[in-house]
């Protein structure tokens, strides 16, 4: 027996029994049988009214196309279970009412054509995979995903307007609406990418040397100054007596570039993103000394988010992208559906990443590099809130290490850029589950507790740090 989820009835999963004695995924057999019964529906309906953009058909369709392009796998599969199942199966993993109701009950979209940037890292999960599985042509939008070297190159194409809204890491936004690093351009958080999913890996030659209390020397690798992974690392290593500023070099390193610099012996570690962690227990060349939620369960990591002059010359778009994203998230928390997703974003126009890689790191059950299988369901996660209170920390850390000089207004700066009310608004409209309560929560870092409405007391609560 197998399960597929629905991400808005997750308590209800349906239940489906293999028969076609092929060895394969449960996943992959029932995408097969969709497929196959929803490209033929297409193409019998494609020259009546009866058919509409916005189908079922047409939904069900471009999920399974993008798994299984090949027509006779699909014909194979479909022969196998039949249509009645295969329907049921992609209904119910996918918010077809919800996706329809949309489409009936929009405004006119001021721009159509769009071109959203993304680095290729398994944080980018929700914003790739809406791309294949159709999520943004539902809404009307012809979106261009577009792999980025890097993080400064991102931000400079966001500053540019070459993209119309991308990839972020959630602090960027904070940065460049300030003008740190770059002209001061607002920038606004729409929703969090991803929770969790990063992690703390060293080379192998210090398997015996896992106390960072002895990290006095190493060289580390983060992917950006303005990053969670910086601040993570900082606090890390802070908590543990070393000064990361004097006592280890922290370098800025692509994360497609971590692993090749962990092999070269060019770092000792670094704390990125995956699937790089995972990879480089893939390649031989380094283990997982910790995943970043034993620091913190639940930090933020990646967003998605585009300018304030986008959203103020096209609300309609806007509003259509934050629909696309925040169905993407809903069906990517649910773990049911990690596999299936493993599939869909690993291929070369993504992730180019191998699947089993990418599967290690969304299942949570990997291989840490030291000879054991892991077992962590939340390694990664994708809770979209773009909690105020996770803008507070992150200009605290900005501040503790030197990156903003003099007083800070962080409840402004935090509500101007970080939209929850959007957030919320949009995910009521899809029938997806609202949080309570203000944009401000109580967090726990290190046993810590971050209350954002003492970001003083807390930021002078730290023995280590560069504040003047």
């Amino acid at each position: 027996m197998s399960e597929f989820f629905d991400p808005y009835n997750a308590d209800r999963p349906l239940m489906l029994k293999c028969s076609c004695g092929r060895d394969h995924s449960p996943a992959d057999h029932h995408a097969e049988v969709a497929a196959d019964a929803a490209a033929a529906t297409l193409r019998a309906r494609s020259e009546t009214a009866e058919f509409e953009a916005y189908s079922q058909e047409f939904i069900e369709a471009t999920l399974v196309k993008a798994l299984f392009p090949q027509d006779a796998e699909r014909r194979n599969f479909l022969r196998a279970v039949g249509k009645k199942t295969a329907m049921a199966a992609i209904a119910s993993v996918l918010p077809v009412a919800s996706l329809q109701a949309m489409a009936q009950d929009r405004g006119p979209l001021e721009k159509t054509n769009l071109k959203i940037g993304f680095i290729p890292i398994t944080c980018a999960t929700p914003l790739i995979m809406a791309h294949p599985l159709g999520f943004y042509s539902k809404q009307g939008l012809n979106v261009e995903v577009t792999k980025t070297a890097g993080w400064a190159l991102i931000r400079d194409k966001m500053i540019n307007k070459e993209y119309d809204a991308s990839h972020f890491l959630s602090p960027m936004p904070l940065a460049i609406s300030m003008g740190l690093g770059a002209n001061a351009t607002p920038m606004n958080v729409a929703t969090i990418q991803n929770v969790n999913g990063q992690a703390i890996t060293l080379s192998l030659k210090h398997k015996d040397n896992r106390d960072p209390k002895n990290w006095k020397g190493f060289k580390f690798g983060v992917p950006f100054d303005y990053s969670m992974h910086n601040f993570l690392l900082r606090y890390y290593l802070a908590e543990n007596g070393l000064n990361p500023d004097t006592d280890v070099q922290i370098r800025v390193i692509p994360p497609a570039e971590m692993v090749a610099n962990l092999r070269a012996g060019n770092i000792d570690g670094f704390l990125g993103p995956d699937p790089f962690n995972q990879r480089a227990v893939f390649d031989e060349v380094g283990f997982i000394q910790l995943l970043t939620k034993d620091l913190w369960n639940g930090h933020p990591c990646c967003a998605f988010g585009t300018s304030t002059e986008f959203i103020q010359k096209n609300p309609n778009t806007f509003a259509a992208l934050y629909r696309a994203v925040l169905t993407s998230a809903a069906m990517a928390r649910l773990p049911g559906n990690r596999e299936l997703i493993a599939k869909v974003i690993s291929p070369t126009q993504y992730l180019n990443q191998p699947e089993a890689v990418i599967s290690q790191v969304l299942t949570g059950k990997f291989a840490d590099g030291l000879g054991k299988v892991q077992n962590v369901p939340d390694r990664a996660d994708f809770d979209p809130m773009p909690w105020q209170s996770l803008a507070v920390w992150m200009l605290t850390q900005m501040q503790r290490w030197g990156y903003i000089k003099g007083n800070v207004d962080y409840k402004q700066i935090a509500e101007k850029v970080f939209l929850i009310t959007d957030a919320r608004k949009h995910m009521k409209d899809l029938g997806q589950t609202v949080p309570a309560g203000p944009g401000y929560i109580k967090h726990k870092i290190m046993g810590k507790e971050f209350d954002s409405a003492k970001p003083e007391a807390y930021l002078k609560s730290f023995a280590i740090h560069k504040m003047g």
